[in-house]
């Protein structure tokens, strides 16, 4: 567990921005994701937002992206500028080292 909240702490592109525009998805409701990535552009005024997810989510994250910019951010011409894919390795309860699949999902407002 600890491992996973070192991984989820790394640093972003922007480190003097802060971690305000990054959304982590993971076993919360599909919509709770998908009205964060809204509440970042709109709300908060945000440039850019990194929807970012680690194994089995990764699939959820990319459906999150593509239901906030086709539905709720259609007028706003939100973009995918880049998506960084990696993998981090740690040790599991058994000791066994194992690696997970990361993907990060870099949306801009034009």
């Amino acid at each position: 567990m600890e491992e996973e909240k070192q991984a989820k702490e790394a640093p972003t592109e922007n480190p003097e921005k802060g971690k305000d525009n990054i959304i982590f998805i993971g076993i919360k409701p599909f919509m709770n994701y998908v009205t964060g990535v809204v509440m970042q552009f709109q709300n908060k005024g945000q440039d850019e937002v990194i929807v970012s997810a680690r194994g089995k989510f990764i699939s959820k994250a990319v459906d999150v992206v593509e239901v906030a910019k086709r539905t709720f951010l259609k007028d706003e011409n939100i973009q995918i500028r880049d998506i960084k894919v990696s993998s981090e390795q740690f040790e599991n309860k058994e000791g066994k080292r194992i690696f997970v699949s990361t993907i990060e999902l870099y949306l801009v407002k034009p």
